[in-house]
């Protein structure tokens, strides 16, 4: 297959597809010293809106079709039918925009196991400088874990709550130590989550590594540019295929140089790929797309975190459910200007726990959160109307795996995007003892003076396949789907990059988002992602 540059848009050492949570750090890392010039493609706006930097925005932003892709899992009799809503970042700075804004790494173990499936340089003491280089972390911490110079700030939590420390002292009952920095030497305990906020302001990776490079001669931004084909000769990538909003079918050509970098995340990533003849064979043939390489594992190995809310109704004290209404809100924004603590600057969820979901494991398998508010059939951002408190939790490193593939070759048509969610036994079993994990930590001498009664799911329920049911019903996506171009050696047949993530059988390609995850981090995956553009930038630079 080759392919010549008709309506040329440009020339360019590197492009890179997608602002997200790596590519606005690749885009700011090879541009740095002036040698290459850098094209980077989003295919969103311009984040232009207040929402997509008020922390508490996130509300107004996460289901807005103006600032996401507003996709969909395929239902399964595991989500009782249920489609589930799976959004992600289109914007400058990608999810990194809208998300819940907690800054996790996962546990060392994650990353050795990263290393021991056959990708060198990517164990846990590999990838800790990159965490440390990106993060300015001044708030207390081991040096030997925490940064202090990067351009991406990451703060305690500064608004107290009683419901909180008593959540937070209940745990403590139950033998959950608490943990003041998680992402230093141990992650089990509970305490407040850390948190990508700064004076009051939501840093994105756009806020945080874009804006202060966007005068750089040798960096060019183009928003509105969505990414429709990787271009070849043969089996070498020479640029990319986007159409720009407002153009029309107009299709437009940049090319690289050097290398193109797909930076899309877990779900436009693999559909890109395949748009542009990398996946499997049989299955591009069937849609007429041409192949180029036969990657049989474009696209599968989908992991994502199905998280469960248990609701308490509360008495004796106001939650987020009152303060976050009427005059009350008006004087939290005032605070909010005056840079005090307030509730337009707070993360969804506030505190954590880590834990293991039974006796005689060495480290958590679950990650819990609670929140004072209480949101209504479990989603985040419907608040209830009575004082109310969530306990969420979610199994850590989940055996269900699914997979993203084309519908059709319309690049404007979203992909079938099947995560599998609770597929695997193991799974079904270790989220029923989250469940009854969240329903201890509600139940504790510290929160009893507060705890009204359980509305949701409700003391009724209390066999494992009543919790089962449950969670079934009202599961949800955490947002942090990956692992569809994952990494590996090349004697894996279902890798896709290698450990230097460059894509298997092709030159002048690689992929640098959550979507090259082998396993499944035990984290929010957002600080992976961001490290993995870090990693990437080292990796490409190197081969100059």
């Amino acid at each position: 297959m080759s392919e010549t540059l008709s309506n040329d848009a440009g020339r360019f050492d590197y492009v890179v597809v997608g602002a997200g949570a790596a590519g606005a750090i690749l885009a700011n890392r090879l541009s740095a010293q002036g040698r290459y010039s850098v094209c980077l493609l989003e295919a969103g706006p311009p984040d232009w809106h207040p929402f997509l930097h008020i922390p508490a925005g996130f509300i107004k932003t996460l289901f807005n079709p103006a600032f996401t892709w507003p996709f969909q899992t395929e239902a399964t009799p595991w989500t009782n039918g249920r489609r589930i809503p799976v959004p992600q970042g289109r914007t400058l700075g990608g999810s990194t925009a809208i998300n819940g804004l907690v800054y996790n790494r996962g546990l060392a173990s994650d990353y050795d196991r990263w290393a021991e499936l056959g990708n060198a340089g990517w164990s846990y003491a590999d990838v800790l400088p990159y965490f440390k280089r990106m993060e300015r972390f001044t708030e207390g911490g081991d040096d030997a874990f925490r940064g202090r110079d990067g351009e991406l700030p990451v703060t305690r939590n500064d608004w107290q709550h009683p419901l909180c420390e008593a959540f937070i002292e209940g745990a403590g009952e139950l033998g959950l130590p608490r943990n003041e920095d998680y992402n230093g030497v141990t992650q089990a305990g509970a305490g407040y989550f850390q948190r990508t906020i700064s004076r009051g302001w939501r840093q994105s990776t756009a806020r945080a590594f874009l804006r202060p490079v966007r005068s750089r001669a040798n960096l060019e931004v183009r928003t509105n540019a969505q990414a429709t084909r990787i271009l070849f000769e043969g089996t070498a990538a020479r640029g990319v295929e986007y159409m720009r909003k407002g153009d029309g079918a107009r299709r437009l050509r940049v090319h690289a140089e050097r290398e193109v970098i797909v930076c899309s995340g877990a779900i436009n990533t693999p559909k890109l790929l395949q748009l542009s003849g990398l996946g499997d064979g049989e299955r591009l043939r069937a849609l007429g797309i041409p192949v180029v390489r036969h990657l049989p594992g474009v696209g599968e190995h989908l992991a994502d975190h199905f998280s469960v809310r248990l609701v308490a109704r509360v008495h004796g004290v106001s939650t987020l459910n009152e303060i976050a209404t009427g005059p009350s809100i008006a004087l939290q924004a005032a605070r909010w200007a005056l840079k005090r603590p307030s509730i337009m600057a707070l993360c969804p969820s506030i505190v954590h726990y880590f834990w293991m979901s039974r006796a005689g494991l060495a480290e958590p398998d679950l990650q819990g959160v609670f929140a004072p508010a209480s949101y209504r059939e479990g989603y985040v951002g419907m608040l209830d109307k009575f004082p109310g408190i969530t306990a969420g939790v979610w199994q850590h490193r989940p055996e269900s795996l699914g997979h993203v593939r084309l519908a059709s070759p319309d690049p404007h048509q979203a992909p079938v995007i099947q995560p599998n969610y609770l597929d695997h036994e193991n799974d079904r079993r270790v989220l029923v003892d989250g469940i009854r994990l969240a329903r201890r930590l509600l139940r504790t001498r510290a929160l009893a003076p507060y705890v009204e009664r359980e509305t949701l799911p409700g003391p009724a329920l209390e066999r494992n396949d009543e919790l089962l049911d449950f969670a079934k019903r009202y599961g949800v996506s955490s947002y942090h789907l990956n692992g569809t171009a994952r990494m590996g050696p090349a004697g894996d047949a279902g890798a896709v990059v290698d450990a230097r993530l460059r894509v298997h059988g092709v030159t002048g390609l690689r992929v640098a988002d959550s979507s090259i995850m082998p396993r499944m981090p035990s984290a929010n995956i957002c600080a992976a992602s961001m490290m993995i553009g870090e990693k990437a930038s080292d990796e490409i630079l190197r081969g100059t």
